[in-house]
């Protein structure tokens, strides 16, 4: 287990630096649950992983995206517009 001691008084200053404010009953459910959070990262240390690679993503990844081929476009996006000069939008001019 590690050297730092989790108790009321560390949740107590890291609600402190948050700018949180929490009640006794609060300090006492966080204290326990920091704690078994802790003891979960210390078990995990303890696992042997000499010699595995490492796993970046569980599931290899593929690109699942369709080669990008030009194609003819079906919509007129200034045909419902009567403010336009050739193929453009004209807006008001600026002075």
């Amino acid at each position: 287990m590690s050297s730092t001691v989790i108790d009321r008084d560390l949740v107590r200053r890291v609600a402190e630096a948050a700018h949180i404010k929490l009640t006794d009953e609060e300090l006492d459910k966080y204290a326990h649950q920091m704690k078994a959070i802790v003891e979960a990262f210390t078990e995990l240390d303890q696992v042997d992983t000499e010699g595995v690679e490492p796993s970046f993503h569980p599931i290899e990844l593929e690109n699942v995206l369709r080669e990008d081929e030009p194609r003819d476009w079906a919509w007129n996006p200034l045909g419902n517009t009567v403010h336009k000069e050739n193929k453009y939008f004209k807006g008001p001019r600026i002075t």
